[in-house]
């Protein structure tokens, strides 16, 4: 030993030259960093894990097991990805890997959208910066562009998204334009056409005059936008079965009056709606400003409720209601004259009753242009029968052009615009509008600003009109479906599925209930045709239900498709070659060059990855639950999918096998920044996830993402990701300590349940306390809570509680100690599940730990299921029991803390608090502990009584007070305790009997150092 030192007489003791006792102490050793540097370190693991082939290995360990298949939502290959994609691959991820520790083969493979108006919108804009004109490239040439920007843009994001920490099959991903895929999608198609589902019709689609395409609901947002308004006077012609009073003989001196905000639609106009339900009445105008359009005398129908603001607009001084208008009674055959009747509109104008009309705003009267909305269209489609009894002509017009222009079906406006080509208003509104003045038809005009339909791509406004378009019929009942429609078995399924979060059930009931058949033709030219031809003067549609050769045919489509994809259909003589044989005359048959809706595309890939055993192996043999077996299908996006992905594929996959294609469908909200604002560049508020994963990690945004409730829209910005930043440095500190703690940890060493100390079994009772709840989270998707439970375990439990309590045994115990070997043993236990707990959220970081302490080339943290608790570690009486102690621990932490900051204390070892207890069962479960070690000073003192009144005392802890005391005896050089034993072993003069003690058994093993 060294030579030893004197510490002064009045400690009656002679020391040798001193000696470095920090040296001695089972401090923490680690390799594992306290400051992550993620940034570096995440590259580096995704190498590992391409070069071990985790994802294969994932695989191939649950080859046996269950599957769960998260089915991908393509995003659009046209850009870098943005905090939305992240949001959306890291709930994803989430689920697939603590599906996969859940015990099931959890199979994840990416896939991408690469048709549609996004990427060729992207083309089209190169073109123009050129100065080139699409029209004039041959049109398989521009698709190779698509193709070329798709495929670019697919790259790329993928690096983006297995950047995020995301495991999949990033190898093998689906895309919409593989070849195999374009043959899949036709398929489908044809399979549609084939059942008869599939129908060539007319009907008012909202139309993007600058994209001159047809868009679905989902491609459609609401602006604000200033439109002109009028009201129109529609001269009566006819009351049917008109009375005898004065009311009714009036009638047909009178006009009824329309408000629209769509001038430019009236030439459309070919009935008025009202409503049964709504009180009319005939009113006079009895003065007006001279020179006023509405004049003295003149008579309007009119909803009573609206009958005031009308004469307002229509500058009115002074009306007067004469009497009721009850449709009804009149026999409802009451017909008005055009409002330009002698203008080429010498039509009659039919009043029709419907429930889509409301007195809340206008005139209690709805304009009818059945080319021009989907109200006007169904009520005008649902009374063709008794239109044409009367002798009125039911036929559409198609009043409008692809490019906004008004036709030679609009009498006095042929070449007037709607829009312009960049989606600025036209003249069409002021062209009308001119003309009814000058007709004596208008009685006022003004402007609304309002919400109008806007396309998401372009900004720019759309307009409703009447096209030829290629539609799936909802309602068509279908033998192979028990003459069930389409509706009516998507309405069935969507009971069957499980909605995350249930109110996503009542959604997509309601989108399913209302909507109108399904408009799958676009006029564009980067897509999967409508591969159908069209006999011109029969319509039959081939392949179809009553074609022979229709097997054959929709063969030759798909084999070609497959083996060259869609440009075959678009190559000169394709029509020839399809039909060669197959019918006699194949000039007969038009060759239907639309192509299909993208979410017809995306709503297939269930078809083309699920069903294709060769190109995806991986999703081979799936038996879901729903035929029997116990396999699940997910599907996770945005709430917006509940009208996009979800809807497309529910009703692709009920149509063509009459069930749901997924058998779990959850939803996540939007990113908005700190303040819940929208994000834009212009608002310099757009977080990026490539600039926080370069700056702090991919974890740091994975940890943002668990934690927050993803139900709801979420927040981001640099505050918030600086707490998140903080929360995962305390979980990194933990696990850091822990593995320091286990470089002493042998296995030999460790302690069985029946022989550890009570605190140890408690931590044990915890764990089997977090098992359940872990496992049950994670099953429900609930990561927020996994978050917390995980944080507060981490932070209380442990580092605020077991761990600070058990540092004084960990590193000043003897080797051979029980209570130290215990916590080790403990320890190994908690960091375990811990970090396979954590594995699906903090990937990165939970793989770092777990190589830091099970070093291995070639396995993973992923590849661990969830630990299975045992049963055997539950202990409620230890649980009771130490309720109460932490308790008490709470006060007197609080007395202390007070002693601290009035200096009266350095550290908690200078006190040996007096602790008064007058609870008996709190008294009871601080008997028989280590008071000291609980609280972690050098000694304490229990008194069964009250307290006295200046005892420190806590509001929620009832019956227990605190008198701190300064500890009294000499403080031990090596654990700094201060006790009455220090320097009762001679040959360690400076320690306590306890470090003492150790400090033999450590230099008799040599492994002490001086």
């Amino acid at each position: 030993m060294a030579k030893q030192t004197g510490q002064g007489d009045n400690e009656g003791a002679t020391t040798t030259e001193a000696r470095d006792w920090s040296k001695t102490l089972y401090l923490p050793k680690t390799d594992f960093p306290m400051k992550a540097g993620l940034p570096k370190l995440e590259p580096r693991l995704l190498e590992r894990w391409e070069r071990i082939g985790l994802y294969d290995k994932l695989r191939a360990e649950a080859k046996e097991r269950h599957k769960f298949v998260l089915h991908d939502g393509p995003p659009y290959a046209n850009g870098n990805i943005h905090i939305g994609h992240a949001l959306n691959k890291i709930l994803k991820d989430l689920v697939v890997k603590s599906q996969q520790m859940l015990g099931h083969d959890s199979n994840y493979v990416p896939g991408w959208d690469c048709h549609g108006l996004p990427i060729e919108w992207k083309i089209e804009e190169q073109y123009r910066a050129k100065g080139r004109n699409k029209d004039e490239v041959p049109v398989n040439e521009f698709r190779a562009e698509c193709r070329a920007f798709a495929a670019k843009w697919l790259d790329v994001q993928r690096e983006e998204f297995k950047r995020l920490g995301v495991i999949g099959d990033w190898e093998h991903p689906y895309s919409t334009m593989a070849f195999p895929a374009e043959a899949t999608i036709a398929n489908e198609l044809m399979k549609f056409a084939r059942s008869g589902q599939l129908y060539r019709g007319s009907k008012p689609v909202m139309w993007s005059v600058v994209e001159k395409t047809a868009l679905a609901e989902a491609e459609v947002e609401y602006q604000d936008y200033q439109s002109d308004t009028i009201w129109v006077k529609f001269p009566i012609i006819s009351v049917g079965e008109s009375g005898d009073d004065p009311v009714s003989q009036k009638l047909l001196s009178s006009s009824v009056v329309i408000w629209t905000t769509t001038p430019w639609t009236i030439p459309g106009n070919r009935a008025i709606s009202y409503s049964s339900k709504i009180a009319y009445g005939l009113y006079e105008v009895t003065a007006a400003p001279e020179g006023n359009w509405a004049k003295s005398g003149d008579t309007f129908v009119l909803a009573d409720k609206l009958a005031a603001d009308v004469m307002k607009a229509a500058k009115v001084e002074s009306s007067e209601r004469l009497g009721d208008v009850d449709f009804a009674k009149l026999g409802g055959a009451q017909i008005c004259a055009h409002p330009l009747r002698g203008k080429g509109y010498d039509f009659d104008v039919p009043l029709l009753d419907g429930d889509h009309v409301t007195d809340d705003t206008g005139t209690g009267f709805v304009h009818t242009a059945p080319g021009h909305g989907a109200d006007d269209y169904n009520i005008w489609t649902a009374r063709q029968k008794s239109l044409r009894d009367r002798d009125i002509d039911t036929t559409i017009p198609f009043t409008v052009d692809a490019d906004g222009v008004l036709t030679d079906q609009a009498p006095g406006f042929t070449g007037k615009r709607v829009l312009k080509e960049n989606g600025d208003k036209g003249d069409a509104n002021d062209a009308v509008i001119k003309a009814l003045a000058e007709a004596g038809a208008l009685i006022a005009r003004g402007r609304l600003k309002h919400q109008y339909p806007h396309s998401w791509r372009s900004k720019k406004p759309v307009i409703f009109r009447n096209t030829p378009q290629w539609f799936i019929a909802m309602d068509r009942p279908l033998a192979a479906a028990g003459n069930k429609s389409l509706r009516e078995t998507a309405l069935e399924e969507i009971k069957r599925v499980e909605w995350v979060p249930a109110a996503g059930e009542n959604r997509i009931t309601g989108m399913i209930v209302n909507r109108p058949d399904w408009v799958v033709s676009r006029q564009r030219a980067w897509g999967v045709p409508i591969t159908v031809f069209r006999n011109t003067e029969t319509d039959e549609i081939i392949p179809g239900p009553g074609f022979a050769k229709s097997d054959e045919l929709q063969k030759r489509i798909a084999d070609a498709f497959a083996e060259k994809g869609a440009d075959v259909w678009f190559e000169e003589g394709a029509k020839e070659r399809f039909l060669d044989g197959l019918v006699d005359d194949p000039s007969a048959w038009e060759q239907v060059r639309d192509v299909l809706d993208v979410w017809f595309d995306s709503g297939s890939t269930h078809a083309f990855t699920m069903e294709d055993p060769v190109h995806f192996p991986g999703l081979a043999n799936i038996h879901r639950a729903s035929a029997g077996g116990h396999d699940r299908v997910m599907y996770l996006e945005g709430s917006d999918q509940h009208r996009g992905w979800f809807h497309s594929s529910l009703l692709e996959s009920c149509g063509t096998r009459g069930h749901a294609p997924y058998d779990v469908v959850l939803t996540h909200g939007f990113v908005l920044d700190e303040k819940s604002a929208k994000m834009s560049k212009s608002a310099g508020n757009v977080t990026a996830p490539q600039d926080v994963m370069d700056k702090s990690g991919a974890d740091i945004l994975r940890l943002w993402v668990a934690a927050s409730d993803y139900s709801d829209d979420l927040r981001i910005g640099p505050e918030i990701l600086k707490t998140f930043s903080e929360t995962y440095r305390k979980m990194r500190n933990t696990i850091r300590w822990m593995l320091g703690a286990l470089s002493h940890f042998r296995e030999e060493d460790r302690v069985e349940l029946a022989d550890m100390p009570e605190l140890e079994k408690l931590m044990l009772h915890r764990l089997s306390e977090m098992g359940p709840e872990v496992r049950t989270a994670y099953a429900e998707y609930d990561f927020r809570k996994v978050v917390y439970l995980l944080a507060q375990f981490l932070n209380t439990d442990l580092s605020a509680f077991y761990f600070d309590i058990r540092k004084d045994a960990l590193y000043c115990d003897a080797p051979s100690s029980m209570r130290r070997r215990a916590a080790l043993s403990v320890i190994d236990e908690i960091f375990k599940a811990t970090t396979l707990w954590l594995a699906p959220i903090l990937s990165f970081t939970a793989e770092e730990a777990w190589l830091e302490r099970y070093p291995s080339e070639d396995s993973s943290v992923h590849l661990q299921d969830f630990p299975l608790i045992s049963r055997l570690w539950r202990n409620e009486a230890v649980d009771e029991k130490w309720d109460h102690i932490r308790k008490v621990r709470r006060v007197v932490t609080g007395a202390l803390e007070l002693e601290r900051a009035a200096k009266r204390i350095g550290s908690s070892l200078e006190a040996a608090p007096v602790v008064y207890v007058d609870n008996a069962d709190t008294l009871a479960a601080l008997r028989d502990v280590d008071l000291a070690e609980a609280f972690i000073t050098s000694g304490a003192e229990l008194v069964s009584g009250s307290a006295p009144e200046d005892a420190f005392k806590l509001p929620d802890v009832a019956g227990v007070g605190v008198v701190p005391k300064r500890a009294e005896g000499r403080k031990c050089a090596r654990s700094w305790r201060i006790t009455d034993d220090v320097g009762s072993d001679p040959a360690y003069p400076d320690l306590s009997a306890r470090d003492a003690a150790a400090m033999r058994e450590i230099d008799a093993a040599g492994a002490g150092q001086g």
